[in-house]
């Protein structure tokens, strides 16, 4: 998989994270590259920064909703949850529901919008490449209904 651009802004996020957080992320960033580089109607994805997070558009295809990466950080004045991270989606969308019905065991989903996992955590790599494949193509599902 790419590394990513040293001078790019999404670099500077990822250098910016603590040693056991960056490799669980960049190791989330290869899966995301790599699922959409083998998923049908995708295309090339876009790597920029939504809301200072590490975000994945479908810019030219518009397949898919965008997926953004981070470390959870603090709410408000409580403490931030150490170690966690999580891949974020658009909470708008309907892919929470569809990833509690397909993997009811395999991810924690924090409301309509992250998959969270703690730094130790064993990744269901093949469950979550099918997550980010349907995040990628949710709009071409959303298509074809409409047809």
């Amino acid at each position: 998989m790419p590394d990513v651009p040293k001078t790019s802004p999404v670099a500077a996020v990822f250098d910016g994270y603590p040693a056991p957080l960056k490799s669980r992320l960049l190791r989330l960033r290869e899966l995301i590259l790599e699922t959409a580089s083998q998923t049908e109607g995708v295309g090339e994805l876009e790597e920029t920064l939504k809301w200072g997070q590490p975000s994945y558009l479908t810019a030219k295809t518009k397949s898919g909703s965008t997926i953004r990466i981070d470390r959870l950080k603090p709410c408000g004045n409580k403490a931030g949850p150490d170690g966690q991270y999580a891949l974020f989606f658009h909470c708008q969308t309907t892919l929470a529901d569809t990833f509690r019905e397909l993997y009811p065991d395999e991810f924690r989903i924090e409301r309509n919008r992250a998959i969270v996992f703690d730094a130790d955590d064993e990744i269901p790599e093949a469950a979550l490449r099918h997550c980010i494949a349907l995040a990628l193509t949710y709009h071409l599902k959303k298509r074809r209904k409409h047809l």
